[in-house]
């Protein structure tokens, strides 16, 4: 008789555990609806962290780190995700690694999920990230191919945002590709500095306002003069 009023009472408590959790799940879901409409974004990832607390979800899971992410929160994205390359995420989780990762300062591993995206999804998008990144590995001749393709695949009306200013500003797509064949061709001939600055002049005519292709030009024009200066002393 014990026995059977002991099993009797864990029932109750199993079933009360579990209304308490779908009714707990309910409010956070009302919580998290109402967080989106106000534009509250800590309250959101505070609902969506209750949520897969209570009910665990790769969906949301991906949500969480996509907003983690989108919030320049790369660390706690990656810390809610992962950084592994897995052949079963979503095409938003590999795409907050592929960010994530970037923003951290991990180009080789950034690397490795864009290249998993642009094999899903190809677009000129992902071949500047490919070329950029690819570059900043030592692997010229793998920029070069992205970023022929980019120049070729590239829509007059793509733009691509830069944030090296205070002031964020965007530049057409293809003058960006444009100032990445230049630095692959100074990388691959450093004696060839005009070739370079060729290139850069083709970006800035597209593109009067790209201020980072203006910097380089800068900068390599200053290394030809270099030399000279020092020959004259």
């Amino acid at each position: 008789m014990k026995k059977l009023l002991l099993v009797f009472i864990l029932a109750l408590s199993y079933v009360g555990n579990a209304q308490t959790n779908t009714d707990l799940f309910k409010h956070y879901e009302a919580f998290y609806n109402e967080m989106r409409k106000q534009g509250d974004v800590a309250g959101v990832i505070n609902a969506l962290t209750h949520m897969n607390v209570l009910s665990p979800s790769k969906e949301r899971r991906d949500t969480l780190a996509y907003i983690y992410t989108n919030d320049n929160q790369h660390l706690q994205a990656l810390n809610t995700i992962g950084i592994e390359k897995l052949d079963t995420d979503s095409d938003l989780a590999v795409q907050v690694k592929a960010i994530s990762l970037k923003a951290l300062n991990q180009p080789k591993r950034a690397l490795e999920q864009f290249e998993v995206l642009n094999k899903r999804t190809p677009n000129p998008y992902l071949s500047y990230e490919l070329a950029d990144l690819k570059i900043q590995t030592g692997d010229y001749a793998g920029a070069s191919t992205d970023i022929e393709y980019g120049i070729t695949n590239a829509k007059d009306d793509m733009k691509y945002a830069f944030y090296e200013r205070q002031q964020p500003y965007e530049v057409n797509l293809k003058a960006a590709f444009l100032h990445l064949k230049a630095l692959v061709q100074y990388n691959n001939d450093k004696n060839n500095i005009d070739a370079a600055v060729a290139l850069i002049d083709e970006a800035l005519k597209i593109a009067p306002n790209f201020n980072l292709a203006s910097l380089s030009k800068q900068a390599l024009v200053a290394r030809k003069e270099t030399p000279a200066t020092e020959e004259k002393k």
